[in-house]
């Protein structure tokens, strides 16, 4: 099984050129991150192309993250903002040759902003064509309070609506099992609508070797199931400088 460090989490305290270097040296298959915008994307290419890594995705951004701000894709009456956070991901993961986009939604609810979020979906699934997945994923009420898209089945529904072939659910073990629980067999229903999975204990959403949810069952029947790309590893590390691997070994 292979595995992705998540270097909004991994890291974070280093550079992201740094931060990849050192997931490679951690023994990691690829990476992600989660808004990489503040580093000139050749820098980010070049320490890609060094570590001969693949950045599997990025999310656009959240909008005023002073205001509380999470996303703005599904937000009624911000969507020249919302597509031109679309525009900036998909060019920035063009130069590093990025296989997804997390298109975040937003604090929101209602008629109104499925509208907005199902039409900008559209919009950055159509900019996106063939080159990239474009990915949508539910949050739970304790990380991402108000966060529109709570539930695997509104995503799958927005999926469905939305009628794009590029568009999938990002199915993270973590949030899903706060929200709904019953996370095997949901992962098991989802399987044909997913584009990428992650992973972290819970509750504490440290590294996935404790808490409620056992990894080497999941990850077992993961693996049982046909899922062969590498598994995003979005944990909060106890020590940023230097965090345990010892479960990724364990894990493969």
């Amino acid at each position: 099984m292979k595995f992705s460090a998540n270097l909004g989490f991994l890291w974070n305290d280093r550079s992201l050129a740094d931060a990849i270097r050192a997931a490679k040296a951690a023994g990691f298959d690829a990476v992600e991150c989660h808004w990489p915008y503040d580093t000139p994307a050749l820098t980010t290419k070049a320490a890609l192309e060094e570590t001969g890594l693949r950045m599997l995705g990025l999310n656009t951004r959240r909008g005023n993250v002073a205001v509380g701000e999470n996303g703005l894709s599904a937000l009624p009456g911000r969507e020249a903002e919302a597509r031109a956070a679309i525009d900036e991901a998909i060019a920035y993961a063009s130069i590093i040759e990025a296989k997804a986009i997390h298109v975040m939604a937003g604090n929101s609810s209602g008629p109104r902003a499925r509208h907005a979020f199902c039409e900008n979906l559209r919009y950055a699934c159509e900019s996106a064509g063939d080159r990239f997945t474009i990915l949508i994923e539910p949050l739970n009420a304790y990380n991402a309070p108000g966060y529109f898209l709570n539930s695997t089945g509104l995503a799958a529904d927005i999926i469905r609506e939305v009628g794009k072939s590029n568009l999938r659910l990002m199915f993270d073990f973590y949030h899903i099992q706060i929200l709904e629980g019953d996370v095997t067999r949901r992962f098991e229903a989802m399987l044909p609508l997913i584009g990428h999975v992650q992973i972290a204990s819970v509750p504490d959403r440290g590294a996935p070797d404790h808490g409620e949810l056992d990894y080497k069952y999941v990850l077992s029947l993961v693996a049982a199931l046909g899922w062969s790309h590498p598994i995003g590893a979005e944990y909060l590390p106890k020590n940023k400088t230097t965090p345990d691997m010892s479960w990724l070994a364990q894990y493969r």
